[in-house]
């Protein structure tokens, strides 16, 4: 029996900082837990799913007694911003009349979306439902990533691989992938693919190596004062 363990909950707390950075008292934080979960399910459909598909890759949420900061990490900073700051304004208003409060929105650019694990899995799983060729596919992606800087890929897709009729798996692995190093940063990604012969699954683990004090600093300054946590020296 395989143990497999989720590389960012393995981290949190150790080389990690938590997604949703605030506290609550007992009775308020059940609903505050819901609250993040529906604001993540929304901005997702509302950016990534539909136009302006604008690679949204991850989406930090920080709440303070009067206000609910939600940063975004796109690789498209100006279609979420839109003309003038229309579509960032609108994203806003909606996310204030959902939760009834003051919300702020916060854009964070990915400038090497290669080697963004959530990213690269979106993006094969959205040519495996244009049909293309899912052997090639992985191989391109895998090689660009590695181009890119990645240090180590692993791409595994699961179903009903080229129309088969049984499901089948293909695991892409190149470069090293320490997934129990603490200290090794592993991006990891999932996605599903809606074709017409059934859903395939896309996971996608990218190592960028050891962990810096740059990017921690980077990370924090991101998240507002509260520092992101530290790797162990």
């Amino acid at each position: 029996m395989g143990q497999k363990v989720h590389p960012f909950g393995f981290r949190v707390g150790i080389t990690e900082a938590h997604k949703s950075r605030w506290y609550a008292p007992k009775a308020l934080y059940g609903e505050l837990l819901v609250e993040d979960f529906r604001i993540r399910k929304f901005v997702d459909k509302r950016l990534n799913r539909t136009p302006p598909f604008a690679a949204v890759s991850d989406i930090h949420i920080e709440r303070t007694r009067e206000e609910l900061k939600v940063i975004v990490k796109t690789a498209r900073p100006g279609l979420v911003i839109g003309p003038k700051g229309a579509e960032v304004d609108r994203l806003q208003e909606e996310l204030q009349y959902m939760t009834g409060r003051k919300v702020a929105i916060s854009i964070l650019e990915i400038k090497n979306p290669d080697i963004e694990a959530q990213l690269v899995a979106e993006g094969i799983a959205e040519q495996l439902k244009k049909r293309a060729s899912f052997r090639r596919i992985v191989k391109m992606r895998a090689e660009g990533s590695m181009q890119a800087g990645a240090q180590g890929i692993r791409i595994l897709l699961g179903g009903r691989l080229g129309g088969a009729e049984m499901s089948r798996r293909l695991d892409t692995r190149l470069g090293a992938m320490p997934l129990s190093s603490l200290q090794a940063h592993v991006d990891y990604g999932f996605a599903q693919s809606y074709t017409t012969y059934g859903v395939i699954g896309v996971k996608v683990w990218i190592y960028k190596g050891p962990y810096t004090t740059e990017e921690t600093e980077e990370m924090s300054d991101a998240a507002g004062a509260r520092p992101r946590a530290r790797g162990r020296r």
